[in-house]
């Protein structure tokens, strides 16, 4: 079977509650999703618990956003099955406090310029640990300014290249912090739709940096990019994943759960990959140990 290893909620910036998610996946017959919201551990027990009643394995899992200053870009790395999970509270809440600034600053500027109330924009965000663009879109949708979430009012409003953009700046952790905090939870770190923030580019850096691997299957990957990154992630030998980035109607592309997906094939080296790599180290403890001898 495939699995969806990239779901968002109403924790962070989708639109759907955990079990909602999870009943569209076992209704769509996906028995394997990993909830990934933005910086946000706070659904991975209860989502084990509620996959367990519908008969849907929920992999832990953050999507944990990250700033590489060289390129200039946006990089996203989401941390699967972390030993000590809690090890992450720290980097998510940083860039917690940091998004939460910055969508305070954007919904004023909103409320000044749109006639809608603050705590009427807050309300979109109910259930949310965060205030997202996206909240603050849909007071201005039901307010009548537009009819979608990501349309021409979005751009003007969110897109760096607009002369009329309300954007307020968020700091984020480099790609190495990151990496290196997933790796001291006991996590893999695996580079999220590449083809979203054009991260192709940089991945041998990632690499480099200990990136365990790839995110191929993406709605934001076009067909080519899937293939270089399928061979590039099988060469390297690297974990190839994949996910809808599902986020219900707030997301950028129409996609429901298991749109895009993880083969079982790349799922089994996924749940294998930490043993491996142990076995393999001491593999390597005892070549050196026998060479020193």
């Amino acid at each position: 079977m495939a699995a969806d290893l990239h779901c968002h909620t109403k924790l962070s910036d989708g639109s759907v509650g955990i079990e909602d998610l999870i009943v569209i996946a076992q209704k769509s017959g996906i028995d394997t999703i990993a909830i990934t919201d933005h910086d946000c551990l706070a659904g991975t027990v209860r989502g084990q618990v509620i996959g367990k009643r519908y008969g849907v394995n929920v992999i832990p899992g953050v999507e944990i956003s990250a700033f590489d200053e060289i390129a200039g870009k946006k990089v996203h790395i989401a941390s699967y099955l972390a030993d000590a999970p809690d090890r992450l509270e720290r980097i998510c809440k940083r860039t917690s406090v940091a998004r939460k600034r910055a969508g305070q600053i954007m919904m004023l500027k909103v409320a000044a310029r749109f006639p809608v109330s603050s705590d009427y924009i807050i309300a979109q965000a109910s259930g949310s640990t965060n205030l997202y663009k996206q909240h603050i879109m849909h007071a201005l949708m039901n307010a009548g300014y537009t009819d979608r979430i990501f349309g021409d009012l979005f751009y003007t409003l969110f897109d760096t290249g607009s002369e009329n953009n309300l954007l307020a700046p968020t700091k984020y952790p480099s790609v190495k912090e990151v990496i290196d905090e997933i790796h001291s939870a006991g996590g893999i770190a695996i580079l999220t739709h590449p083809g979203k923030y054009k991260n192709e580019e940089e991945l041998d850096e990632y690499i480099e940096l200990g990136l365990d691997g790839v995110e191929v299957w993406s709605p934001y990957n076009s067909e080519e990019l899937t293939e270089r990154l399928a061979a590039k992630c099988k060469k390297q030998k690297l974990l190839q994943t994949g996910g809808s980035d599902f986020h219900g109607i707030y997301g950028r592309h129409t996609v429901t759960v298991g749109s895009y997906a993880t083969p079982q094939e790349h799922l089994d080296k996924l749940m294998s990959y930490k043993a491996r790599k142990k076995r393999a180290a001491r593999r390597a403890e005892k070549e050196a140990a026998a060479a020193n001898e």
